[in-house]
């Protein structure tokens, strides 16, 4: 009677063990550059705020005129709106969508541009004329104008539609930039070898190139972030992108049109998805500093 082995569990623990090896070793490394890991430590601490916050703090949707544009206070953290509900709810609830626009968006982006930029630098000829003159083109188009254009003409009302066109939008300018490192990466020796082994092109592209490009890619994606997030923003501040949901953009949509500026106690109501923002950002940004760290060790100073 032959014996079954029970070989797989072992492998996927050892897989598992593997990645845990690594993600702490990429944490270590991060830690070099304190700023870049402080501002890390942030990102997860919103992406959690924003994730799992909304399970444990409900949405205050009770119009009180009694408490209207209050202060801070033990109930209220951050005050009330204009219609006297609770603020910090509002910014527990709101950082979800700002999230996923931006990163779905970056990701729509760095994929776009990362693809086709190796592409047109690796095969070259009327392949590289063509993206070229697309990628041309698409720069050349007014972003702001044409969002206008295409609001009126397409009822935008799922922030994923909003997150693809964002992305359709922003990766011309990445993609010359990718561009141009790959047509650097492609003279050197192991890509001449993987040539003479003849790998194939989506080998070269994926395996050889493109890993040796992580360190500017990830940084590009994180600031690819900040800029969507940025554009989703300003467009539902200027009404371009109406929703009506919980974002930090809508709140200060409504906080423009309520003319909450006029009110002399409306000072969180306006600054708290502000502030909300902007920690974002930093924190995506300083980040960087410390991706730097892991893919450069000549800025680990201190081995």
């Amino acid at each position: 009677m032959e014996t079954i082995t029970l070989s797989a569990p072992k492998h996927i623990w050892n897989s598992i063990s593997n990645l845990i090896r690594s993600l702490w070793i990429t944490l270590k490394l991060m830690t070099y550059n304190k700023v870049g890991f402080l501002g890390f430590l942030l990102v997860v601490a919103l992406i959690l705020f924003s994730t799992v916050g909304p399970y444990f703090v409900k949405l205050d949707t009770t119009v009180k005129v009694d408490q209207i544009y209050m202060t801070p206070s033990a109930q209220h953290w951050l005050g009330t709106d204009h219609q006297g509900r609770d603020v910090f709810s509002q910014i527990v609830h709101g950082g979800y969508e700002v999230l996923e626009v931006g990163l779905t968006a970056a990701t729509i982006a760095v994929v776009i541009a990362v693809t086709f930029g190796v592409l047109a630098a690796f095969v070259g000829s009327w392949v590289d004329d063509t993206i070229l003159a697309i990628t041309d083109f698409i720069i050349a188009v007014p972003q702001f104008a044409f969002l206008t254009v295409l609001a009126a003409i397409i009822h935008i009302n799922s922030m994923l539609l909003l997150a693809a066109i964002l992305g359709l939008l922003n990766w011309p300018a990445l993609l010359r930039t990718i561009r141009a490192q790959a047509l650097s990466l492609k003279e050197r020796e192991f890509v001449e070898a993987a040539r003479a082994l003849d790998l194939g092109t989506p080998h070269i592209i994926f395996r050889e190139i493109v890993p040796n490009m992580m360190s500017y890619i990830v940084i590009s994606f994180s600031l690819a972030t900040t800029y969507a997030i940025y554009q989703q923003v300003g467009l539902i501040l200027l009404g371009l992108v109406p929703f009506s949901g919980n974002n930090w953009g809508v709140m200060l949509s409504k906080a423009w049109v309520r003319g909450a500026i006029f009110y002399k106690g409306s000072f969180w109501y306006i600054m708290s998805p502000v502030i909300a923002i902007a920690l974002l950002q930093l924190a995506i940004v300083t980040t960087n500093r410390s991706i730097e760290q892991v893919y450069n060790p000549r800025l680990r100073t201190d081995m």
